[in-house]
């Protein structure tokens, strides 16, 4: 019995040996490093493939401060930014929110409180970047303020619903803008136009807070509710200086936006 076994294992390190070789090597020989350099070019030159990386980049947080997007991936942006994509990688982050939401057990105090950023969360400026560029173009603050004035800018359905299912959950909701205390007036008739109500507080750069970084002024905004007693369960942006820095939600949900920067 025993010379039987060992028999079948020479048998089968014979067979399967040759075998591994060959599947290693098929394995090697695909991995991206034992590309020719014509396919290195072919990929690098394929704008779809870049600009869809560099989406992902600037998404995840791993391109750092960038100013404009790559002139080769306006039309991306454009097409990203105006097609199905953008809707449901919106809606998606919104279900992501909501499920944890119905997860926390709400005190009751009046003191659960979810913050959102504005602009690209709430309410979306697509139409004045259609405009403009869809972002290859350099800000121009007085341009954009005049579009603010407008009071036009229309609600991300799925934050929209988002929003309403919150206060339902017993959510107080703050929100928390780099707009500044100037535009509380026009901010507040848009929100109310696209379809937001009943807010707890909407917090405004003021004098004090200009020229501040944006991660340093929203973390001192997050930390004056918890220093009232308030539990930030959730913070909803589109920018990562809106969720991170200090004084940080139980959970943050990041929504797309690849058309802007703010550190």
């Amino acid at each position: 019995m025993a010379s039987g076994q060992q028999a079948f294992l020479i048998i089968t390190i014979l067979i399967i040996g040759p075998i591994s070789n060959v599947f290693a090597q098929s394995i090697f020989q695909i991995y991206p490093e034992n590309l020719i350099s014509d396919d290195r070019k072919a990929l690098a030159d394929d704008d779809g493939l870049f600009c869809d990386s560099w989406r992902l980049s600037v998404e995840t947080n791993n391109a750092g401060v960038w100013y404009t997007i790559p002139t080769r991936c306006i039309s991306q942006v454009q097409d990203y930014m105006t097609g199905d994509k953008y809707r449901s990688d919106s809606k998606v982050v919104a279900g992501d929110s909501l499920a944890f939401a119905k997860t926390v057990e709400i005190a009751g105090d009046g003191l659960d409180a979810w913050v959102f950023d504005i602009d690209e969360t709430l309410l979306t400026n697509l139409p004045y970047y259609a405009d403009n560029g869809f972002g290859s173009e350099s800000f121009n603050e007085t341009a954009f303020d005049e579009w603010v004035d407008l009071a036009e800018a229309p609600a991300l359905p799925s934050s929209l619903s988002l929003y309403k299912e919150l206060q339902q959950l017993g959510f107080k909701i703050v929100l928390l803008t780099g707009r500044g205390e100037y535009q509380r007036n026009t901010t507040e008739k848009n929100l109310l136009f696209a379809g937001y109500s009943n807010w707890e507080r909407l917090f405004l750069r003021g004098a004090s807070d200009q020229g501040k970084p944006a991660i340093v002024y929203k973390s001192e905004k997050r930390s004056e509710l918890i220093n009232e007693g308030y539990t930030i369960h959730g913070s909803s942006g589109d920018q990562w200086s809106d969720l991170l820095g200090f004084a940080l939600a139980q959970r943050s949900f990041k929504l797309p936006n690849p058309m802007y920067y703010i550190p």
